[in-house]
């Protein structure tokens, strides 16, 4: 009986979707992160008898077959990069992307990552960083005597000095926008890479055409709608129950013939 190797690769798929809503809720609260969602794909069939076979001598063909399915494998997950909402919090080192784009970052083995979780800070050299230590990119540095730092929508970076009227320019933070955003890598600390699948990098100003502004003082929340991943943890739980019911039933059905034997 195949309805036994059908119904586990059910209960294996549906335990791999339980498993990226769990990571789902569990990021609800990460600054940036993108929602994930579990795609599947039925198996190999088996032909009994093919569709549009000849099935007579008198050249008539088959006009549905028969098709016996192998069960269901989980193809891919694909992250949803939607909008979070906006939240303020009145640190100046802050940064929300309002629209598409990517903050660049500098790997310590020199690769450039990209993120969407603006919660920077500033190093001991002044320079800003994300909270694990990496520099943004463009890298740029905060005077020691810097008492404000201003970053306006278009991404330009000003301080005021102590003691001088006019506020100085220290530089421009671009975004960074690929033309498949979910073909991207995470890599964890809601960092991701460029693969073959995303393109090549696009690089703009915030405010243009096809990328989003930047907001001081605001963070982008988790894009994780909970009562969204209940309603499908209920679901792939039932699907995994009526799973193993399929598995008893099979097993009531083998007992059945084999004591009749």
């Amino acid at each position: 009986m195949r309805a036994l190797d059908i119904a586990a690769t059910g209960m294996v798929a549906q335990q791999t979707n339980i498993e990226v809503i769990s990571h789902n809720l569990a990021n609800q609260t990460t600054t940036g992160y993108k929602r994930v969602r579990a795609e599947f794909q039925d198996l190999l069939y088996q032909n009994m008898r093919r569709v549009g076979s000849q099935s007579s001598d008198a050249n008539t063909t088959l006009p549905t077959g028969l098709q016996v399915g192998m069960g269901v494998k989980t193809a891919a997950t694909y992250r949803n990069h939607m909008q979070g909402s906006i939240k303020r919090t009145e640190n100046s080192l802050d940064l929300a992307i309002e629209g598409r784009g990517f903050f660049q970052v500098e790997m310590p083995d020199g690769r450039i990552a990209y993120t969407r979780a603006g919660t920077f800070q500033m190093s001991n050299q002044g320079e800003i960083v994300t909270i694990d230590g990496y520099r943004v990119s463009p890298n740029i540095t905060i005077p020691q005597d810097a008492v404000s730092v201003n970053v306006n929508g278009s991404g330009q970076v000003e301080v005021q000095i102590a003691g001088q009227v006019q506020p100085q320019n220290l530089g421009q933070l671009d975004l960074i926008n690929f033309v498949n955003p979910a073909g991207l890598e995470t890599i964890g600390d809601n960092l991701y890479l460029q693969t073959f699948s995303s393109g090549d990098p696009i690089q703009g100003r915030p405010g243009e055409l096809g990328f989003g502004k930047l907001l001081q003082g605001y963070l982008e929340n988790s894009n994780v709608d909970p009562v969204t991943e209940i309603t499908g943890l209920i679901t792939a739980q039932r699907a995994y129950e009526m799973n193993t019911k399929i598995i008893s039933a099979t097993d009531q059905m083998m007992q059945a013939l084999s004591q009749s034997a």
